[in-house]
């Protein structure tokens, strides 16, 4: 673990190091800024005789990523919104969520000299809708044990600190007196994989939550960053990584959130995009979570 955070560390260094010759002086005005991208990521195959198998399927993935930014004079508010929700059908399974994601990420700023700011930051967390977990089908009809939905689990998290920003591409929040809410506000399933058997967290603590509760409270030291370049022409990459560490219990199981997103151009309306996304919270799992979204997209800016 010790060493994950080490080499997250050094490339974080790196990259913010690489970058201070690269980025511009921030020129924005004062007022409102906002840009966003609407992408709608399919995939789809079929089959028909063919004899080494194969079972028809369609994926569709819709994605928002939105920032809403003010600025006036040494004040700034940057605020990120970022949607997710995807959809996989096929003839065996039917229908089943592969994706959902629901992310506001607001940080308040006063500058004080150069790139420095006193800051407060914001961060929410939950997805839209119900989900599943369909790891052991052989139970039967895994609809009956609900694992996911809106507030199960949410996260709120906020506190003041320090913000150094180069640019709006590239910045890092360190909050060293942070406010973290876990909200459970139903019941909600895990699957305990030595015994094959559902638990309930009216049961058993579930995202740290104790049975019966509905919420639970952290407080500890918060890290964001967020880095946004171009690899190559028509090819950029966008990193944001947050960090959190627990002071009351455990504070050395450091809590990981890394996402990227790969956008190849193809043209104004059509991209390629991965996303890849890995998640270390040992209060939900005692590894790493990975998600991993590829396809053609289709965009829409504004």
């Amino acid at each position: 673990m010790k060493n994950i955070i080490l080499t997250l560390f050094l490339l974080i260094s790196a990259s913010l190091l690489f970058a201070q010759d690269e980025a511009k002086k921030d020129t924005i005005p004062d007022g409102w800024a906002t840009t966003g991208k609407l992408t709608f990521l399919a995939n789809q195959s079929a089959f028909s005789n063919w004899q080494t198998g194969g079972d028809n399927s369609f994926a569709g993935n819709l994605n928002a990523n939105y920032d809403f930014n003010y600025k006036k004079g040494d004040w700034t508010l940057d605020n990120k919104l970022l949607a997710s929700y995807g959809l996989t059908n096929t003839k065996n399974d039917g229908t089943r969520k592969s994706d959902d994601r629901l992310e506001l990420n607001s940080i308040l700023g006063k500058k004080l000299k150069k790139n420095w700011s006193a800051s407060f930051f914001m961060n929410f967390k939950t997805q839209f809708s119900d989900g599943y977990d369909y790891t052991d089908d052989f139970l039967g009809d895994n609809e009956n044990f609900l694992t996911s939905g809106l507030f199960k689990p949410a996260y709120w998290s906020f506190g003041p600190g320090f913000l150094w920003k180069k640019s709006d591409n590239l910045y890092v929040n360190i909050a060293p007196i942070t406010t973290k809410f876990t909200f459970l506000f139903d019941e909600i399933y895990t699957f305990n994989s030595d015994t094959h058997l559902f638990e309930s967290s009216n049961d058993v603590k579930t995202f740290g939550v104790d049975p019966g509760d509905t919420s639970l409270f952290e407080f500890g030291l918060n890290l964001r960053a967020y880095y946004k370049f171009d690899l190559m022409k028509n090819i950029s990459m966008e990193n944001m990584l947050s960090l959190y560490s627990n002071y009351l219990e455990k504070p050395q199981n450091v809590d990981i959130d890394y996402t990227m997103n790969l956008v190849m151009k193809i043209n104004n309306l059509f991209s390629t995009n991965l996303t890849f996304q890995t998640i270390y919270d040992d209060n939900a799992y005692s590894g790493f979570q990975v998600r991993e979204v590829f396809g053609l997209g289709v965009n829409y800016n504004f």
